[in-house]
């Protein structure tokens, strides 16, 4: 079972990096700095499947990878990015583990984003002044119109796109491989 962890977490984390650089589009007018991607999905569907421990160390690993690539945010953001998908991940995740049913993802999904959201807002106000170069009230006036619908909303998008796929992709990764593909396989004698 650690070997399959690691082999589809590593999947579920390369396509959440790609997924990342590819797809990102402002959601919020007022902050067009304020990039959704939905590189999200990838690493709860690992956190739901493997418990929030290995979704922490992918985000954890893709945070620093997106910086790595991007040459974005530096030190802060990867700060940043680890603080929001990861209160995200453990808290939906710890909860799913508690929790294995579509009533359990659902409230696990209505919780996180929640906390993620209480999480980023304390931690612009700390991170951005120096992440930015902007003074602590200036980010205090962003809160309301930009950042708490920014993460509220963010995490909607990615809670509903991730109950969507997870059944399909949790059953992918516990079909054996030598079944995958049987049924549409035709034997010419």
């Amino acid at each position: 079972m650690e070997q399959k962890k690691l082999v589809y977490g590593g999947a579920l984390a390369g396509l959440s990096l790609v997924v990342s650089l590819l797809i990102h589009f402002p959601l919020i007018p007022q902050a067009p700095f304020l990039l959704y991607d939905p590189g999200d999905i990838p690493i709860l569907v690992a956190g739901f499947k493997f418990g929030p421990g290995l979704g922490l160390l992918l985000t954890a690993v893709v945070a620093v990878l997106f910086a790595l690539i991007t040459g974005q945010g530096g030190p802060w953001g990867v700060l940043m990015h680890f603080l929001a998908t990861g209160s995200y991940v453990a808290v939906a995740g710890f909860i799913y583990q508690r929790r294995r049913t579509q009533n359990g993802a659902i409230i696990s999904l209505i919780v996180a984003p929640l906390f993620m959201t209480v999480i980023m807002a304390g931690a612009n106000l700390l991170v951005t002044p120096l992440y930015m170069g902007v003074g602590r009230e200036v980010v205090k006036g962003m809160l309301l119109p930009a950042i708490i619908p920014f993460n509220l909303l963010k995490g909607v998008i990615n809670g509903a796109i991730t109950l969507l796929v997870y059944k399909r992709i949790s059953n992918f990764i516990e079909e054996p491989l030598y079944k995958r593909g049987k049924a549409t396989t035709r034997v010419r004698s």
